[in-house]
């Protein structure tokens, strides 16, 4: 082994404390004594020229979701699921977004679901007449991000930015569910481009707010295609509907220099072809529904994923020795040209700084190697 794996809390290590996934838990992890900034290795990795190491969300990262970019105001609405919420663990519980949709957080399936019985739009071909869209102007994004750049901001960590949900899942949260979403999309395709291309509109708004208040190197975007049998829609629904509105507001994240990563749960296989096509520099899938290996073989000349460990299930705690296999393993799959990313969790601050460890120092071993080739 070239670079020495450094033992659980070894003194002569730095150390920091990041937030933990999902909760406002922080956890003790390893600072490592990087040749070039995390940010520099990630846009490589991004770009898929030369990598130094596999970047890692956990400890490369400062992430900011959709409602942390707001103080909140006294009407509890939300701009999207608050995942730092301190009712998240106790109970089950009702809250508005800022487009008017109800929505319940499940404590049992730790998230949210439409509340039964919400739908804001009878009528798609009437849309204009019953949408109320945010107004920003009446949100304080200034003093949040001005408080966060004074006292948070690290310039050497991959700025992201989780903008939340997508056209189809914005949609969807609209008309009252995926049933009604998907007859309005085969009965009434030209009333859906048209709010699509006004959702746009918005998000393109939203996003430039965001993006001229915080240095951001990362986006991603929500926006879930499929069950895990198969996709909500046709390939001709995403060619003639929802294809052209994403990739608009793609290219203009993209223009920016802004590394775009699409997010998309279910078997969207089929689909693949298409987000290549919408030059989505990572896309994020869920891998108990897609084959990532082999979506990497085919099109990892030119597009980034975001994989987690291989063969990890969540819930798992296998032996140390066993992470340390898993981790390499990843890396071996996913990490060949760069374009691959990951994020770590684990329950034990120990077995977190193990993962963390082998993969930062058998990523550096393995990008050496591709290199002198």
């Amino acid at each position: 082994m070239k670079y020495p794996r450094p033992a659980y809390r070894d003194s002569l290590i730095r150390t920091e404390h990041r937030s933990a996934a999902f909760g406002a838990a922080t956890i003790e992890v390893p600072v490592f004594d990087t040749p070039i900034t995390p940010v520099e290795n990630f846009m490589r990795a991004a770009a898929r020229d030369n990598p130094l190491w596999a970047p890692n969300s956990t400890s490369d990262f400062q992430t900011l979701m959709a409602q942390d970019i707001v103080y909140k105001d006294d009407r509890g609405v939300q701009i999207h699921t608050d995942f730092r919420d301190k009712r998240n663990s106790v109970e089950d519980y009702i809250f508005i977004d800022w487009f008017g949709a109800s929505w319940t957080w499940v404590k049992s399936a730790n998230g949210a679901m439409l509340t039964p019985g919400t739908k804001l739009v009878e009528d798609i071909t009437k849309w204009e007449n019953v949408i109320k869209w945010p107004v920003l102007s009446e949100w304080d994004f200034q003093a949040r991000a001005a408080d966060f750049m004074k006292d948070e901001y690290d310039p050497s960590k991959v700025m992201h930015y989780n903008i939340g949900r997508g056209c189809t899942e914005r949609f969807i949260s609209l008309v009252g569910g995926y049933t009604e979403g998907m007859l309005a999309l085969a009965e009434e395709p030209e009333a859906v481009i048209s709010w699509m291309d006004r959702y746009v509109d918005f998000e393109i708004e939203l996003f430039n707010t965001i993006n001229s208040l915080y240095p951001i190197n990362m986006l991603t975007y929500h926006d879930d295609w499929g069950t895990e049998r198969d996709t909500f829609f046709s390939e001709r629904m995403m060619e003639n509907i929802v294809f052209a509105p994403t990739k608009r507001f793609i290219d203009h994240v993209r223009s920016k220099g802004i590394v775009f990563e699409l997010h998309s749960c279910g078997n969207i296989t089929r689909f693949l072809p298409y987000m290549v096509d919408l030059q989505a520099d990572f896309i994020q899938v869920q891998r108990r529904a897609v084959d990532i290996p082999a979506m990497k073989a085919k099109y990892g000349g030119k597009i980034g994923f975001c994989a987690g460990i291989e063969g990890l299930q969540m819930g798992e705690a296998p032996g140390n020795d066993e992470l340390i296999r898993l981790i390499r393993n990843t890396v071996d799959i996913y990490g060949k040209g760069g374009g691959f990313y990951t994020s770590l969790f684990a329950r034990e601050p120990e077995q977190l700084w193990i993962m963390l460890a082998e993969l930062y120092t058998y990523s550096r071993e393995f990008y050496d190697i591709e290199r002198s080739k």
